[in-house]
């Protein structure tokens, strides 16, 4: 069920796979909501973070050491830079105005009726934060999945049975 090429279909199960398609999408959103609600109670971009991960995680299981899972391919360095430009850049701004290094502002949109937003500028470093841990997370994945499967190989176990890949 999971888009991409899989050399053992013997080690897939139907249901790890159908559980990761409905889960992976469900977890991401909370890592978001994690992510927005960390300015007020528990969360934060680490903890939201570490959530995504386990949503990759997850997908990684389900979809073996070649399939990230989808089409758009993520490569963990661009995402862990990023991420820590991103913090870096937020925390070093405020020296641009005269301010403390990490001090942050917040600021409130107005919709009209409809309400208002506050944002305060420390998101950003949340976010940064947030893509940071990502990535880790990524390329642990990408590093150690890597390693497994070629283990795997030289083991002979990802022959299929009856090819005599090391049953002999």
């Amino acid at each position: 069920m999971l888009p991409g090429n899989c050399p053992d279909t013997r080690e897939r199960t139907l249901v790890l796979e159908a559980a990761a398609r409905l889960l992976f999408p469900t977890v991401l959103v909370f890592s978001v909501f994690l992510l927005f609600e960390g300015h007020y109670g528990p969360g934060g971009g680490f903890s939201g973070g570490l959530v995504a991960g386990l949503a990759f995680v997850l997908r990684h299981i389900a979809g073996g050491d070649d399939d990230p899972g989808s089409t758009l391919r993520i490569r963990p360095p661009v995402v862990v830079g990023t991420g820590l430009t991103i913090a870096v850049l937020t925390g070093l701004a405020p020296l641009l105005w005269g301010g403390a290094v990490l001090s942050s502002a917040k600021w409130r949109i107005s919709f009209g009726d409809a309400g208002y937003i506050d944002v305060v500028t420390s998101l950003l470093l949340d976010v940064g934060v947030y893509l940071l841990i990502i990535g880790v997370v990524l390329d642990l994945l990408r590093s150690l999945g890597s390693g497994i499967a070629r283990d795997a190989r030289e083991a002979g176990e990802a022959a299929p049975r009856g090819s005599g890949g090391g049953d002999r």
